[in-house]
């Protein structure tokens, strides 16, 4: 029997939707019986799903057909993106190795450079492996001699990948491959890195099955995989990661260990001594930490223990007791985001309201000022190694096109190194931090984006971006497709949601777990601030998030269809009872409790987008997902718009927009990102029945 009847859009415009079967199948969560009518569509390999996904791209197709400027638009980003983008170099021995976009390339291409005035030269070109661009490259270490190179192959956007090594110098890759690697770096020590995997998935069940025994390996370069040394392998807890690391001079190995994506206990070894076995430097998961190097018998260590907002320690792995810390860099009132060595130099990264400041501290914590960025936004980098002499950051914001400046360290001057080459005017764009009210009284930042000569009318396109989870931090950033959105009179706004990182742990803690409805309860604030400061309406104000974010839509939707226009949820987790049964998911009890725990299993049931759809009417809605995603299963995606199509009473859209040969997001071609945008405006412009000149 078929799972579905043919599309159709009727003459009238009202669309015909594939009808999805039913299955009677449920489960009793604690005395509540839940029906999952939709749950043979968490098999994603069988042909039946096939064709339920071909018949419902079909559907979503001819409706975006139907909008008459969407190539228009399409090609409006094309432009809009082809210029060159460069990452920051980082300096290896007497070469700078750096990626590289010409403009329209599907995948950036690495390079080698010899001095900062050499010639570049290709190392890896990703386009050249897959006619589609749907193979991507990662850099995953440089050895400390400087000779060698260690990469990750990912295909079709999985997180799945393989890793290489290429001797730098010559371009030669090595015999080495290691595989079934998922979530790791390689941290070299001597002839050889440590690196994380998992044991080889059965056949079939690579994209979806639940991931156990991440464990740590040390690979020795010219040996097979088979003859790596099995470092760490917890078989008690097979649902933790474990992440290996190494101090810059092999002093110190340093594992990671988390039961989630926040929250971890550090272990370590001394290298130079010899040892053989871990020890604990900093135990339990209700804080975040991790080394930054070593000041000779000594780590320096981010932490957020006894510390919300951050701070930097110094610590004797002998005696690593909390009442041995020596503090380097005491906690502030900002987020002291990120912390960097170089050049005997300490930099420290910090938030102030989301704006990234950056100052300079001796190797003692002495402090030696701060470092004046070109404007308010967003700044990264400062990295290198002891003898560098300077480094590079990059700094961005929304009118700000990406900058990479090079910082002398004996100087304390900054100088221009690479400036994007785009056709872009900055004056023309204004950009406004403004805060609204959430129920319970928190001010909740948002951005406010928008070209000049905009009235606050009620009239404008708008565009609501958050995401809201996990202690990630949304800081202001440059992206030239969105140009093409405020180009045709979009306003674009970024909202800075509890359960973010933007003000440290307790703002995080303020958005998890039994607390999540404060995050939807700030998103509909800042939805409702928007409408009521008249930058737009309820008719034009379209909202999107991707996974949190996608789950953080999907609730707000079922929560106050009545404030949205259009809803565009991506690889959403949207099955809030079942995400910890596939791939990593079970990563994420730790933000979100689990439907395990009969108090956990009210609040997420609560929640739950797939769960609280009910017969109404619901805004325009288009999901986007990805049939690779191995992080948020399609079936999160799939369960849902079959349960909206059901239960959607009037003529607004509920579509679903499936990408092939793609995945969570990383990774994906830049064909199939342009493609995907300008679905996303074409849709948004024409649901609010905007115009496009």
């Amino acid at each position: 029997m078929l799972a579905f009847s043919a599309p159709l859009i009727a003459q009238n415009n009202v669309i015909i939707y594939p009808q999805t079967r039913t299955e009677p199948v449920s489960d009793n969560y604690h005395g509540t019986i839940v029906n999952d009518p939709y749950r043979w569509l968490e098999n994603d390999t069988s042909s039946e799903t096939a064709q339920w996904v071909k018949a419902q791209n079909q559907t979503t197709q001819e409706f975006l057909n139907r909008i008459p400027y969407r190539d228009k638009i399409r090609n409006k980003i094309s432009d809009l993106l082809n210029y060159p983008r460069y990452s920051a170099p980082s300096k290896v021995g007497e070469y700078y190795i750096f990626s590289k976009n010409d403009g329209l390339q599907n995948q950036s291409v690495i390079y080698k450079q010899k001095g900062l005035k050499g010639e570049p030269e290709v190392l890896i070109d990703p386009n050249a492996m897959s006619d589609e661009g749907t193979v991507s490259v990662g850099i995953s270490g440089f050895s400390n001699d400087h000779k060698y190179m260690a990469y990750n192959i990912s295909k079709a956007g999985s997180d799945w990948s393989e890793m290489y090594v290429m001797e730098i110098s010559s371009g030669k890759i090595l015999s080495d491959v290691l595989k079934y690697v998922k979530f790791s770096g390689a941290a070299w020590v001597g002839n050889g890195f440590y690196y994380s995997r998992y044991p080889e998935p059965a056949k079939g069940t690579e994209l979806s099955a639940q991931n156990q025994f991440h464990s740590v390996y040390f690979h020795e370069l010219g040996q097979p995989q088979s003859s790596d040394r099995l470092i760490f392998i917890d078989k008690v807890n097979p649902l933790r990661y474990h992440y290996a690391y190494a101090t810059e001079d092999e002093s110190f190995l340093l594992l990671s260990v988390s039961q989630g994506t926040d929250g971890n206990e550090t272990w370590y070894r001394n290298l130079k001594k010899g040892e053989t076995s871990f020890k604990p430097l900093l135990y339990g998961f209700n804080h975040s930490s991790s080394v930054i190097n070593n000041d000779g018998n000594r780590l320096l260590v981010l932490t957020n223990q006894g510390a919300p907002n951050y701070r930097l320690v110094s610590i004797d792995p002998e005696n690593p007791q909390v009442e041995n810390w020596k503090d380097l860099i005491p906690e502030g009132k900002n987020l002291l985001k990120s912390v960097s060595t170089a050049g005997g130099k300490i930099f420290a990264e910090y938030l102030s309201d989301v704006n990234t400041k950056v100052f300079r501290y001796a190797m003692n914590g002495a402090p030696e000022g701060e470092i004046q960025l070109p404007a308010l936004g967003s700044a990264g980098g400062f990295g290198g190694e002891k003898d560098d002499k300077q480094v590079f950051y990059t700094f961005n914001s929304f009118t700000y096109p990406p900058a990479i400046y090079l910082y002398d360290i004996e100087s304390g001057k900054s100088s221009l190194f690479r400036e994007t080459e785009i056709q872009f005017n900055p004056a023309d764009y204004e950009v406004k931090q403004e805060f609204a009210t959430s129920k319970d009284g928190t001010r909740v930042p948002m951005f406010i984006v928008y070209k000049k000569g905009m009235k606050k009318d009620g009239s404008n396109p708008t565009l609501l971006y958050a995401y809201g989870g996990f202690n990630i931090s949304l800081e202001p950033s440059f992206s030239a497709s969105r140009m093409a959105f405020l180009e045709y009179g979009g306003i674009f706004v970024m909202a800075n949601l509890r359960g973010g990182g933007e003000y440290g742990e307790n703002w995080h803690r303020a958005g998890m777990k039994e607390k999540k409805q404060n995050v939807f309860d700030d998103f509909i604030a800042c939805a409702e601030y928007l409408q009521k400061e008249k930058y737009t309406s309820r008719e034009k104000l379209a909202v999107q998030g991707g996974s949190n974010g996608g789950l953080l839509i999907g609730a707000v939707m079922t929560q106050r269809p009545d404030l949205f226009a259009v809803c565009i949820p991506q690889v959403g987790v949207m099955d809030m009872l079942r995400f910890q049964k596939f791939t990593v998911g079970w990563g994420w009890v730790d933000e979100y409790g689990s439907s395990d725990d009969p108090d956990m299993f009210k609040v997420l049931y609560g929640y739950s987008p797939l769960h609280n759809i009910k017969a109404t009417e619901y805004p325009a809605t288009m999901v986007m997902t990805a049939d690779h995603d191995d992080r948020v299963v399609p079936a999160h995606s799939f369960k849902f718009i079959s349960t909206l199509q059901k239960n959607q009473k009037g003529n607004n859209p509920v579509l679903i927009r499936i990408e092939t040969n793609a995945g969570h997001g990383a990774g994906t071609s830049l064909t199939k990102s342009v493609e995907q945008i300008a679905d996303v405006y074409s849709f948004i412009f024409y649901i609010t029945n905007s115009v496009v000149n």
